[in-house]
C-alpha cells in the first residue's frame, strides 16, 4: 500500500493502519532502533513504540514523507532508551558519544551552545549539499542510521 493509504486508514482511525505500516516500514524502524540500541528486544519495543506514537500523532499531523516521519521517531526512541541506559549504568557504551562529537565537527563553532535546533539542522542541510553524493550517503549511513565505519566501508565498497 502506498503512504496515502496508509494516511487515510491512520485519518479513519482504522487499525490497519498500523498493520500497513509495520508491513512496509517495520523493517527500516527495527533496522534503525537495533543500531543504536544492539539489542533486539529493545529495538522490537521501540517500534511498537513508533507505532503508538503514530497513531497517536497521525492525525492532526499528515507527514509529506511517512518513512522519513516514522524512522524519526523510531530514532529519537532509540535514542531516549539509549540514554536511559546510559544514565543507570554511568559510563556505559559510547557509541552515540562518539558520533555526537563526531557530528559536531562537521559543524563549525559551538553547536551546544550557539545553536539551537533549527538552526544545527540548516547547517547540517548547508553541508550535506556540498558533499557528492556518495558522500552524503556515507554521512547518513554513519550518522542517522549509526551504521559502523566498517560496515558503510563495505557497503561502499570502500577499504576499511
Amino acid at each position: 500500500m502506498d503512504d496515502s493509504g496508509i494516511l487515510a486508514l491512520y485519518f479513519a482511525r482504522d487499525e490497519q493502519a498500523v498493520a500497513e505500516t509495520a508491513e512496509k516500514y517495520g523493517g527500516r524502524c527495527y533496522a534503525v532502533s537495533y543500531q543504536i540500541l544492539r539489542s533486539r528486544e529493545d529495538a522490537e519495543e521501540c517500534v511498537n513504540d513508533t507505532y503508538v506514537k503514530a497513531w497517536n500523532a497521525i492525525p492532526p499531523q499528515r507527514p509529506a514523507f511517512l518513512g522519513a516521519f516514522l524512522l524519526k521517531i523510531a530514532r529519537n526512541l532509540a535514542l531516549t532508551v539509549y540514554q536511559a541506559a546510559r544514565t543507570q549504568k554511568r559510563g556505559g557504551g559510547q557509541g552515540v558519544e562518539v558520533l555526537t562529537q563526531e557530528l559536531a565537527d562537521c559543524v563549525t563553532g559551538n553547536p551546544e551552545a550557539a545553536v539551537e535546533r533549527a538552526e544545527l539542522s540548516r547547517l547540517l542541510d548547508q553541508f550535506l549539499r556540498t558533499l557528492p553524493d556518495r558522500d552524503q550517503y556515507i554521512f547518513m549511513r554513519r550518522y542517522w542510521h549509526a551504521d559502523g565505519v566498517g560496515e558503510i566501508a563495505v557497503r561502499c565498497h570502500l577499504p576499511a
